[in-house]
């Protein structure tokens, strides 16, 4: 327990500094366990020399329970964004519904389906709706997970496009009987921003004796073309229970 705690307090030192656009920087998986309920934290934080890209931020709070074995809801009730030279601004809310559509190991990979809706709050910003291919294979240690989104923007002045974007992730997990470290490489296709990232993320998970998990990562990405942030801070923490 003084673990988790320890880890909390960490965690809570890495938001005030670098929670600091988007809060998208997630590989989903695909699967659902019935019964679990999940309040979870994502924050970013990018660091450029250049004034446009710099500080640019946000962080949202979440909360989620699989009502069955193959469908989990989501609601985002908090989520604030800050662009360059501005204070956080509440960006709106976003109602996020996961689908696992594949037994796990029935097929070469197991396959689920993310649609999500985000009510924006901003002015002159319009809200979204994706759609998102949730793909994992694992193997042994090696995790493997890609997603393959499109979004479209919705009401006022939206564009009538679908915008694609695209994530992967590669991890090797290591367990024992009260935690598990998964070192991994993230990467993040953004063609609408013309932004192309990729590094690595420390993930790991704790676990109790009454069957709650503390899951977090910790990582920074790094652009590999002049359009993207020089480098994004990535932080994520979730507590898990039944």
């Amino acid at each position: 327990m003084k673990n988790i705690q320890f880890l909390i307090a960490t965690l809570g030192v890495l938001f005030a500094k670098a929670v600091c656009a988007e809060n998208d920087f997630v590989v989903y998986s695909p699967y659902v366990v019935q019964g679990k309920n999940e309040l979870e934290v994502k924050a970013f934080g990018q660091r450029d020399a250049r004034y446009e890209l710099n500080n640019v931020s946000g962080y949202n709070l979440s909360v989620a329970h699989a009502f069955t074995s193959w469908w989990k809801p989501e609601v985002y009730l908090v989520a604030y964004n800050r662009e360059p030279g501005e204070k956080y601004q509440p960006s709106g809310y976003e109602f996020e519904n996961t689908f696992q559509l594949t037994t796990q190991g029935e097929y070469w990979a197991d396959l689920g389906l993310l649609v999500s809706y985000a009510h924006n709050r901003q002015p002159g910003v319009s809200s979204a709706a994706e759609f998102e291919l949730l793909f994992e294979k694992l193997s042994g240690h090696f995790d493997q997970r890609l997603n393959l989104i499109w979004g479209k923007q919705i009401g006022a002045g939206a564009s009538g496009a679908f915008a694609f974007r695209s994530s992967y992730s590669l991890s090797y997990n290591i367990h024992d009987e009260k935690a598990s470290y998964a070192p991994s490489i993230e990467a993040y296709y953004r063609p609408g921003d013309n932004a192309y990232q990729i590094g690595p993320v420390f993930s790991g998970e704790l676990r109790t004796a009454h069957g709650s998990e503390l899951e977090y990562s910790l990582g920074v990405i790094y652009g590999i073309n002049t359009s993207a942030p020089n480098k994004t801070l990535l932080a994520r923490i979730a507590y898990e229970f039944f």
